[in-house]
């Protein structure tokens, strides 16, 4: 058994892992199905062995959508998302310092995400797009989702950079 890291609580380094999973099997699986429609896209353009279809248009689009999001949320769980390197390599507590600064950004984006993610989704409840009548609170949700999950990876994040600076100060 090996020993705890210390910083997030074992129950959320264990929620966040889950979810990464699920997140990156999520991600391959719209990206493959984004595939079809702009392969059918092509094929009608260039082809006439298939018809043109229009609704390929906006799945295409909504498997977009949900990508980047899903690989947004992946990358703030790694910590690529939001962050520029603009310094040297700096120390542990330094890089913590960092983290810190600017994992307060990806929280004031993720409660954006989240708060107003949410109000953008409640518009679309009851409306359907025009072409497939796929409901489009199916697509909204990405957003209100990302900012609930970048709450949860950034939390990890910056409890493991409060240990960092705990332990330079022991």
């Amino acid at each position: 058994m090996s020993p705890e890291r210390p910083g997030a609580p074992a129950p959320l380094r264990a929620l966040n892992r889950a979810l990464a999973g699920v997140i990156a099997a999520l991600l391959i699986l719209s990206v493959g199905i984004l595939v079809i429609p702009v392969s059918l896209q092509i094929f009608s353009r260039y082809t006439s062995l298939i018809p043109s279809y229009i609704w390929t248009e906006e799945l295409a689009r909504f498997c977009l959508v949900w990508s980047v999001m899903l690989g947004a949320m992946l990358a703030v769980r790694e910590g690529t998302h939001f962050t520029v390197d603009v310094f040297p390599r700096l120390t542990p507590r330094g890089e913590a310092k960092v983290e810190l600064f600017a994992g307060l950004f990806v929280l004031g984006f993720a409660l954006v995400f989240l708060i107003w993610g949410w109000e953008f989704t409640e518009f679309a409840f009851y409306r359907i797009s025009e072409l497939a009548e796929l409901p489009l609170w199916l697509i909204h949700m990405a957003w209100p989702i990302a900012g609930a999950i970048w709450l949860l990876f950034q939390a990890e994040r910056m409890l493991d950079a409060v240990a960092v600076l705990r332990d330079a100060r022991a």
